[in-house]
């Protein structure tokens, strides 16, 4: 329904308005709509959605997954108990289906030691580090590619003189970088997100992987099998 605005003759409430224009009631409208949704939502707002939509996306996928799995009662999945079951049953059917738990409980942040552990205990030093290690590998080379498909390099648009200093260290020297990162903190999933969004390119990121986490993994197998024994 439009109405005139013009000028207004008289004091008087019941004064119409005479001279002017019609304009649309639904104009009025949208135009309300528009200065309302300005002051809730600053322009300020849109930008900074706009330049951080993409690690929003993935804190939203992390999130939707980490809910699916407490309530669909998957945890009973990835107990020391659970993974040493299908270890014991068959060892190369319930090798493949390790692998799987791995890069799902990666992607969950379940403990690798949990992993780590069922194994040794089930197949020995050798035999279960070795499958933890393909294990560890290929949930790495699995969660750089969702995470960068989601993200792609978001890390690099943080305006900080902190990430700026980090992305040039890795930038000169990403094999390096990632090899030392691998061997201090493994396959923690704060660091395989962080690799994936920080735009490091895939053949350094599976070569520092590769390389990276066989002394570690050692390590923890030599420092269970010493734990185990002395529990005996």
């Amino acid at each position: 329904m439009p109405i005139r605005v013009g000028s207004v003759t008289g004091n008087s409430p019941g004064t119409a308005l005479t001279i002017g224009t019609q304009v649309p009631m639904r104009r009025v409208r949208s135009a309300t709509l528009g200065a309302l949704s300005r002051k809730l939502f600053p322009v300020e707002t849109f930008a900074f959605i706009r330049k951080y939509r993409r690690l929003m996306a993935v804190g939203l996928f992390l999130l939707t997954l980490f809910v699916i799995f407490e309530l669909s009662g998957l945890r009973e999945n990835f107990s020391l108990d659970y993974v040493r079951g299908i270890l014991a049953e068959n060892p190369w059917s319930g090798g493949i289906l390790f692998v799987l738990l791995f890069c799902v409980g990666n992607l969950l942040q379940i403990p690798g030691w949990v992993f780590l552990a069922a194994a040794v205990l089930t197949l020995g030093n050798l035999y279960g580090g070795l499958l933890t290690y393909v294990a560890s590998v290929i949930s790495c080379l699995i969660i750089y590619g969702l995470i960068r498909a989601l993200g792609g390099d978001a890390l690099r648009e943080l305006d900080s003189k902190l990430a700026r200093k980090i992305f040039r260290y890795l930038d000169a020297y990403p094999l390096l970088s990632i090899i030392a990162l691998r061997t201090f903190f493994q396959t923690a999933p704060p660091l395989n997100y962080s690799l994936a969004l920080s735009g490091v390119q895939f053949r350094y990121y599976v070569i520092g992987t590769i390389v990276g986490l066989p002394i570690p993994i050692a390590i923890y197998c030599l420092a269970f099998e010493f734990l185990f024994r002395g529990l005996q």
